[in-house]
């Protein structure tokens, strides 16, 4: 990676030359009782590319595209690329998670020799089957305390 001078307060040890691959991952929000399909796009770190680039599990992946943190990037407002399909929306948090992301493409070129900037890649496992739900929320109840044997803190 080339690497100049850089363009992010928050991010000084990066530039707007460094890879990041952006995902168009298909999730759900639920709306009054109703699950609502949505496409999001966030950058995925190298690790979880690797992970899914080389093997055959699930993912709600469809699209994943190579560029750099320049091109998506703006005055710490993401940027929508031509090829990005037009009913996307960008993930909560995309700077800091594009930045992350950026890190561990540094670290781990692997995924820019097999997506680079300016290609997509599309043979991902693609599976909706465990849907992810942006805004659910989970409910601790009592119920859900596991239960132990009453000599578990006791000294003997």
């Amino acid at each position: 990676m080339t690497t100049t001078a850089s363009a992010y307060a928050n991010a000084p040890d990066l530039s707007t030359d460094d890879y990041v691959l952006v995902g168009v991952s298909t999730c759900f929000v639920r709306d009054d009782g109703e699950v609502k399909e949505v496409k999001v796009l966030e950058p995925i770190p190298s690790a979880a590319a690797l992970t899914i680039l080389e093997s055959p599990i699930p993912t709600s992946y469809r699209i994943a595209y190579g560029t750099t943190l320049g091109a998506v990037l703006r005055d710490g407002v993401p940027q929508g690329l031509a090829e990005f399909p037009g009913d996307a929306q960008f993930c909560v948090d995309f700077e800091e998670r594009a930045f992350a992301a950026a890190r561990t493409h540094r670290r781990d070129p692997r995924v820019v020799e097999q997506v680079p900037v300016g290609s997509a890649y599309e043979g991902f496992n693609y599976s909706t089957e465990r849907k992810r739900v942006l805004n659910e929320s989970h409910t601790v109840r009592p119920e859900d305390n596991v239960k132990q044997h009453a000599h578990t803190h006791q000294v003997l």
